[in-house]
């Protein structure tokens, strides 16, 4: 079988004008095929919902060796369980969610529950804030810096540490190359870091625990802090800021919350579902394979769109309506597979958290203009005014 090219674009996916509204896109991109050759990118996106999901699935074939879209960033992520297939990635995926289990979680749930309420209290208070830094990051940046364990003088560090990990993950444009150096110093904390440096009880000392025990390579310890403190965050900040956005600018959907509380999850879904936190990951291709007519050749990259199948018609009935009752539990947003996200029940409690609390204190959130926050991976808002908050 000859390679031939059903359907190419000249779409960068990493400007600033498609970073900025994806979807337009994405829709493009999905009518033209289920897979299309990205020229300037030098991959093969896939665009549409089975096509997406079929690939995370198949990791012998579709494997996760080349996460980021530079060959240095997937080279210093090895070993990793990020970029680590099956057999190898089992040990270190068990030990990464120890303590992310659903036992372990129900253990979390009421302090973040009263951390989430407390945060909301004080804001509605107050009147008018800032969506993204005084609720989206404060509360991921309070849970995650306490589970893990790491004192003050990291904590003030962590946002721009997990920033500059997403952006790294990009082609080598000026946003990747401007934040090395800051996922640099992350790394070198991340290797050096000590069990003694982390507060006892947290999951940073777990995993030392579990090198300690033989359970994992002792040298593997701090590549797992590294992805606790590169990916706890940011995709947690990007979800919640997008569930504010999406409560403030539909308030028919809001009432549906206040009205029915059981709705938070499925309203949760529905966020991650229309506005994907993540923008893109690669996968590296390991042998010949044909996706809807196309061969792909082994060698080549893959860009798995997740917002684009998360708005495929193919699968979802008017996608591109927000729908809080919707609950579509098989969204892409989370991955799928050995590679799903590891931290994503976390990122549910802290949601469900902040949700619940602004649907008890809150009837309406009036917002000013959204602001993106441009980063290479990750879909997020960088600031979303309140104006005004009308109690409940």
């Amino acid at each position: 079988m000859t390679v031939e090219t059903i359907a190419s674009s000249d779409i960068d996916l990493f400007t600033d004008e498609v970073l900025a509204d994806p979807y337009p896109y994405f829709a493009k991109l999905r009518e033209q095929a289920a897979v299309v050759r990205l020229e300037k990118n030098g991959v093969w996106a896939l665009t549409r919902y089975d096509e997406i999901r079929d690939a995370l699935a198949n990791w012998e074939v579709f494997s996760s060796n080349s996460l980021a879209f530079n060959d240095a960033m997937n080279e210093a992520l090895q070993g990793t369980s990020l970029t680590t297939d099956p057999p190898e990635h089992t040990a270190l995926r068990a030990a990464l969610t120890e303590n992310l289990t659903p036992r372990a979680l129900r253990g979390m749930k009421a302090d973040i529950d009263a951390k989430a309420d407390a945060m909301v209290a004080r804001l509605v208070e107050q009147g008018s804030f800032d969506a993204i830094d005084d609720l989206a990051r404060a509360l991921p940046l309070q849970v995650v810096a306490d589970l893990i364990g790491v004192q003050d003088d990291i904590r003030a560090k962590i946002l721009g540490w997990g920033e500059a990990a997403f952006n790294v993950l990009g082609p080598m444009n000026q946003r990747t190359i401007d934040s090395f150096p800051i996922a640099g110093e992350m790394f070198e904390w991340s290797l050096q870091v000590k069990a003694s440096d982390l507060a006892e009880g947290s999951m940073g000392r777990a995993i030392f625990d579990a090198g300690e025990r033989g359970d994992i390579p002792r040298e593997s310890c701090g590549h797992i802090i590294h992805q606790y403190v590169a990916a706890g965050m940011d995709s947690t900040i990007a979800a919640i800021g997008n569930a504010i956005h999406q409560l403030a600018t539909h308030p028919d959907q809001f009432d549906l919350i206040r009205e029915d509380p059981s709705l938070i999850p499925s309203a949760f879904n529905e966020v991650l579902r229309y506005e994907s936190p993540v923008h893109a990951f690669a996968r590296l291709v390991k042998q010949d394979v044909v996706v809807a007519g196309q061969l792909i050749p082994a060698g080549d990259r893959i860009a798995v769109l997740y917002g684009s199948g998360n708005r495929d018609h193919r699968h979802y009935e008017d996608p591109d309506t927000f729908d809080v009752r919707r609950n579509p539990i098989d969204h892409l947003s989370f991955g799928y597979g050995v590679h799903g996200c590891a931290g994503q029940g976390l990122a549910r409690l802290e949601a469900f958290g902040v949700i619940a609390a602004l649907a008890r204190r809150v009837k309406r959130i009036h917002v000013g203009e959204g602001e993106r926050h441009m980063n290479n991976m990750m879909m997020a808002l960088g600031k979303l005014p309140v104006l005004e908050v009308e109690r409940a």
